[in-house]
């Protein structure tokens, strides 16, 4: 996983009407869980945009008043309307406690298929995985090299090192679609 710091400090009101206050002042209240104690604390809003608007997966080092914990990002809620933040939760990572995180699949390989007209539609883009954090992958790969028109990937073809995919196994990756022009030169 890729690493990210973020600072924080932490909050003395917690309710509706403390968060409220945070977000007229741009920061996001936010709490840390899994640890030994939940963690009240806030963080300005524009340290979040390397976290929250990438498809990447990060271990972040929050540093709370000098309070250092290593976690990930669990949720985070939105204004329905103007997209602000309006809360993130983090889960502290605990040495030898697994995680279940979702992690990014990357598809490689050229498909005969593709070549031939047809076009790869990713059907899934995230896998969840459970595993302790140092074994967490910053992507899976899903290889499509072998995929002929119509024929599709599943989850149970992915390989993850030292992680368990939560994923039901059926569930497919990305498939190799035929183009209507080529339908019916391929049934005559």
């Amino acid at each position: 996983m890729k690493k990210l710091e973020i600072v924080g400090y932490k909050r003395a009101n917690l309710g509706s009407k403390g968060a409220k206050d945070l977000r007229t002042e741009a920061l996001a209240p936010c709490v840390l869980y899994g640890g030994k104690e939940q963690v009240h604390f806030a963080v300005p809003m524009i340290l979040f945009r390397d976290l929250l608007y990438s498809a990447d997966v990060y271990e972040v080092a929050l540093n709370i008043e000098g309070d250092v914990y290593r976690a990930i990002l669990q949720d985070a809620q939105f204004h329905p309307v103007n997209e602000m933040i309006l809360h993130v939760d983090f889960l502290e990572i605990v040495d030898n406690k697994a995680i279940k995180i979702d992690v990014p699949i990357k598809i490689i390989g050229n498909s005969p298929g593709v070549i031939k007209g047809g076009k790869m539609i990713q059907k899934l883009r995230k896998v969840t995985l459970k595993g302790l954090a140092e074994n967490i992958p910053d992507f899976v790969t899903a290889d499509i090299s072998g995929l002929d028109l119509g024929q599709t990937v599943k989850v149970n073809k992915l390989v993850v090192e030292g992680c368990e995919i939560l994923n039901p196994m059926s569930n497919p990756v990305a498939t190799i679609d035929i183009p209507r022009a080529l339908r019916g030169k391929l049934t005559a």
